[in-house]
């Protein structure tokens, strides 16, 4: 998943591989030969639970940097992520394949574990925010159900366990006093929060992507993101979409989340490469 960069990591993969090179000839023909088998290698496009191999696009991978990068989990709430949450009924079939909410926790303990920074991006809804006076189509969807409905922006009456609220399992590890909690963002992306300002206040340059809804907040994260400088990779299996007959929020993701981001890869590798990357 990690690049390498420089030919002394060629040279490493040589040896590995019982090669022996003592020349830039040398070192060309092994790349030569690389990439060979790479082509001859079966392809694959990516999936929740494997990254993408020989699929036609270059991965330019993603190296985790103590101290300058972080985890950022987008609406991490009881509406998208519990059965009893009100968009269950779409998202729960994604969610379950994927095995997006102990995925996310897996992440969770891993940053916790290493010390990694971690951000929220939550989504609220105020009694003002009912009044608009045009939407999207899921907007008008969420706005209908009541999801992440608050009584208003200094005001928690009635927040425990609501569908705003966090996923209970996840209360430890943001109620820890480090994580941070940024200002909600209203319609997907972060435009209209201030989730790059502590992020670059905190001396933040890289993030792992994960969260709801993949085709929804968490994508206009990714691209928000990538745009404002953020090198960005995703967590496949840690996000989930919207399900309906005609149409598969996930599968649509995807395909942007491999086309856009610098890296996309499954929790279970990812988790790894964080603790390798703190020496644990």
């Amino acid at each position: 998943m990690w690049r390498m960069r420089d030919q002394a990591s060629r040279l490493a993969l040589a040896a590995a591989l019982g090669v022996g090179l003592v020349s830039a000839v040398g070192l060309a023909t092994l790349e030569r030969a690389c990439a060979q088998t790479a082509a001859a290698a079966p392809s694959r496009a990516v999936t929740a639970t494997a990254p993408a191999a020989n699929d036609g696009l270059p991965r330019p991978g993603f190296e985790i940097a103590p101290g300058a990068t972080a985890l950022v989990v987008t609406d991490p709430q009881n509406d998208f992520l519990s059965p009893q949450g009100v968009a269950w009924g779409v998202v729960g079939r994604s969610i379950t394949r994927n095995g997006t909410v102990e995925n996310l926790a897996a992440l969770f303990a891993a940053a916790e574990e290493t010390g990694m920074p971690v951000f929220i991006s939550p989504h609220y809804y105020y009694p003002h925010d009912h009044r608009w006076t045009f939407e999207g189509a899921l907007e008008t969807v969420m706005h209908g159900l009541g999801m992440f409905d608050r009584p208003g922006p200094l005001k928690m009456e009635g927040f425990e366990g609501s569908g705003a609220d966090w996923l209970d399992r996840y209360k430890p590890f943001i109620e820890n006093g480090r994580t941070v909690v940024t200002s909600p963002h209203k319609v997907y992306g972060p435009d209209s929060n201030d989730l790059a300002l502590q992020l670059r206040k905190a001396g933040i340059s890289k993030v792992i992507l994960g969260g709801m809804s993949s085709n929804l907040c968490t994508e206009s994260h990714m691209r928000a993101l990538i745009e404002a400088g953020f090198e960005v990779m995703v967590v496949s299996d840690a996000t989930a979409g919207a399900i309906t007959e005609h149409y598969d929020g996930y599968a649509a993701a995807l395909t942007n989340f491999r086309m856009i981001a610098s890296d996309v890869d499954a929790t279970a590798n990812v988790t790894v490469a964080i603790r390798a990357a703190h020496g644990l």
